[in-house]
């Protein structure tokens, strides 16, 4: 990827108003912590959070989007009519069907001649949105692009935390850490052509990306039955358990040995219903194996930065300063390391803003402007990573 005339105009970001520090969601992990001879405060050992956000609950994520592109167009003196193309790119979306893109469209007020449309790519959604809309510059489609996005933590969080309390797993709280380190916000990229640009500033230079999908299992978000197919009554014990805790399972297998007391047709039926039912109860699910993540996504990062640095015949010391995925420390200090890059050149938020997935490196990028961590003639990296694993890593003169 080489751009000749493709500029990132403006970032507007929303931040979710509820403030929840790392102490407040361990101190509702307590009996978890009891059961497990565990001190508070792991949490943040771990991961290098001390607070994150969250939305107030029900809050719509397209009112979110919405409300960054308003500050995104407004920073920039652009109008909603002036858009070609809207990208909405978040992992969290309002339906299945149709794109969360439609309903910011709407509350923007877009172009009606815009394309408008989703772009799913775990934590490197807004990243391909942007490569997306600086093609259609190259190409002539359009003069002015908006990529937006939000993510919500909240329900996974409060979701994940319950099934923790009701079970008390070790096995669960290893896969859940990650999900722990959510946050919430919102954030838009404008990109436009040079003849739009007033600003004439945070050229677009180029990119490279690079994939290792045979990793796409190490951390997955979604739907899961509460009970695999075919499991049957014995496997439905197990699995109840599991997701609603011990007294649950435990009322499960008062039921079959009811039913065992009965007659053995009893017996048949109610492992028949019980599976039937179970298994189309869906719960929300997230689970990552971070020590494998952190592993396979730093060797992904050394070869697509070995690539990034020989496409544009750079040296380490080229970049003054890099704008990475916000993981936690354990995952900024292997990446920073492993690519040779000095600490000081890295502007991090995860400590009070947690992992916030697509928002978080152009809300980070935002915010090291704000506070002249990023400076007009800085050449800078955005280097993005996501499950799958994808890594896509871009080059912009400040």
């Amino acid at each position: 990827m080489h751009y000749s005339r493709v500029h990132i105009e403006s970032i507007g970001y929303e931040l979710a108003p509820v403030v929840v520090s790392t102490a407040e969601l361990e101190s509702r992990l307590g009996p978890v912590y009891q059961s497990m001879g565990m001190r508070p405060g792991q949490l943040e050992l771990l991961t290098g959070i001390s607070e994150r956000r969250w939305w107030e609950p029900n809050y719509p994520i397209s009112q979110g989007a919405a409300a960054a592109g308003t500050k995104a167009l407004a920073a920039a003196d652009i109008t909603p009519d002036e858009i070609d193309v809207l990208i909405y790119a978040g992992v969290c979306r309002e339906n299945f069907e149709p794109a969360t893109a439609c309903a910011v469209a709407h509350r923007l007020k877009i172009n009606p001649d815009a394309a408008i449309y989703d772009v799913s790519n775990a934590c490197l959604g807004v990243l391909n949105g942007v490569v997306d809309v600086a093609n259609r510059i190259e190409l002539g489609q359009a003069r002015a692009g908006l990529v937006v996005s939000a993510e919500t933590a909240r329900e996974i969080n409060e979701n994940t935390i319950e099934r923790m309390v009701r079970t008390k797993s070790r096995e669960l709280f290893v896969e859940s850490v990650a999900t722990l380190t959510g946050g919430s916000g919102a954030v838009a990229v404008l990109v436009v052509g040079e003849e739009l640009s007033r600003a004439k500033r945070r050229r677009l230079i180029g990119g490279v990306t690079k994939n290792a999908p045979q990793h796409h299992n190490l951390c997955r978000w979604g739907l899961q039955s509460i009970l695999p197919a075919a499991a049957g009554a014995v496997g439905a014990v197990g699995a109840v358990g599991k997701v609603l805790g011990v007294n649950a399972g435990a009322l499960v297998q008062k039921g079959i040995d009811r039913g065992h007391d009965l007659a053995a047709g009893a017996t048949a039926l109610f492992r028949q219903g019980l599976d039937l039912g179970l298994r189309h109860v869906m719960i929300p699910f997230m689970e990552t194996h971070a020590g494998e993540v952190l592993k396979h996504g730093v060797d992904l990062g050394h070869r697509t930065w070995s690539a990034f640095l020989t496409k544009f015949g750079w040296r380490p010391d080229h970049l003054d300063k890099v704008i990475c995925h916000q993981v936690g420390s354990g995952h900024r200090d292997a990446v920073l390391k492993a690519l040779g890059i000095a600490p000081e050149k890295d502007f991090s938020t995860f400590p009070f803003l947690g992992n916030m997935g697509t928002v978080s490196l152009p809300l980070t990028a935002a915010l090291a402007e704000e506070r002249e961590f990023l400076n007009p003639g800085d050449r800078v990296g955005w280097l993005g990573i996501g499950s799958g694993l994808n890594c896509m890593m871009l080059g912009i003169e400040w």
